[in-house]
């Protein structure tokens, strides 16, 4: 089976799973599951879903919304409470753990900037959820961030694909390839730059 066969399977498999009447539980499960510990980001869920249901557009981004941000919390109690069981070797294993260090130094100052950036970038949330709990960063202001930062990210999003549906659906489709290619360079990009930055 060829890459680009492959990746319309994928894509026609989340087409049909996200019109079902479980695509909400599982939506909410991988956007939480994203903010602390998964590498997949939930807009692999969202932007299908949205496009099957685009009068439920900004419920769908609601849902992700909220979803994200408790698994941000989930992910803070991680670096807060269990850093050398749970935290660390999640960090080792993206080769994160010098990049925490360097982190620490700044957290306290920008704390609440770092967190609105990694949330509406590419740039794995995880590692700044873990991070946040781990130097103590102000659980409101970390709260406050995550809502703002993945909130503007999956709304956004939301509103594109509800205005601009059908032809953001024909464009996805008929490009389906390079879009992925794309999202797997932003995807390892962004953890290119925990190791080497």
């Amino acid at each position: 089976m060829s890459f680009n066969k492959f990746v319309h399977s994928i894509y026609n498999y989340m087409l049909r799973l996200s019109a079902s009447k479980n695509a909400m539980w599982f939506l909410f499960l991988v956007a939480f599951a994203e903010s602390s510990f998964f590498p997949i980001p939930p807009d692999i869920m969202l932007i299908p879903m949205v496009l099957a249901m685009p009068k439920n557009a900004f419920k769908i981004a609601g849902l992700c919304t909220v979803a994200s941000v408790i698994g941000g919390c989930f992910g803070y109690l991680i670096g807060a409470g269990f850093f050398e069981l749970i935290a660390e070797p999640i960090l080792n294993m993206y080769n994160a753990m010098d990049k925490f260090k360097e982190f620490e130094n700044y957290y306290h100052e920008y704390g609440a900037w770092i967190v609105f950036g990694a949330g509406i970038t590419p740039f794995p949330y995880k590692i700044i959820t873990i991070a946040s709990g781990a130097v103590r960063l102000d659980l409101f202001v970390f709260t406050i961030a995550s809502i703002l930062a993945r909130g503007i990210r999956f709304y956004f999003i939301a509103w594109l694909l509800k205005k601009y549906g059908e032809p953001m659906k024909a464009f996805i489709e008929k490009n389906l390839g390079w879009l992925s290619v794309l999202f797997l360079v932003l995807l390892i990009g962004g953890f290119y730059l925990i190791k080497y930055l």
